[in-house]
């Protein structure tokens, strides 16, 4: 799956970063506590979460996400899209429930398991 599919699959408005959408997605992880995205989280791909931190941008870095995709309309801070940019993340925000978006992306063939 790549950003883009993603995007229309949560009918997500993207924030930063859109020449990214081409770049491919193997898994997800949805989550609002960054600790546990550290300690469990392995060669994810996106995070979907409705926590509106730095920290959050900081923690995908680390963790080589791709794509960050805030849920429940969260408006990510200009510190938080600059810091995107700066490492190349797709910033995108749903309406969607997190539960939701999680249930559309894994029923449409994004698994949580890293795959490649």
């Amino acid at each position: 799956m790549i950003i883009e599919e993603l995007k229309t699959l949560l009918d997500a408005e993207v924030l930063c970063c859109e020449e990214n959408l081409s770049h491919p997605v193997y898994s997800a992880c949805g989550c609002d506590l960054m600790s546990d995205v550290l300690a469990y989280v392995k060669d994810q791909g996106v995070l979907l979460t409705g926590l509106v931190n730095p920290q959050v941008v900081r923690t995908a870095t680390m963790m080589d996400m791709v794509c960050i995709v805030f849920v429940r309309s969260k408006l990510p801070t200009e510190e938080m899209l600059e810091l995107a940019r700066a490492n190349g993340i797709v910033i995108m925000r749903t309406k969607k429930r997190l539960y939701e978006a999680c249930g559309i992306l894994y029923t449409n063939g994004l698994t949580g398991k890293s795959s490649e």
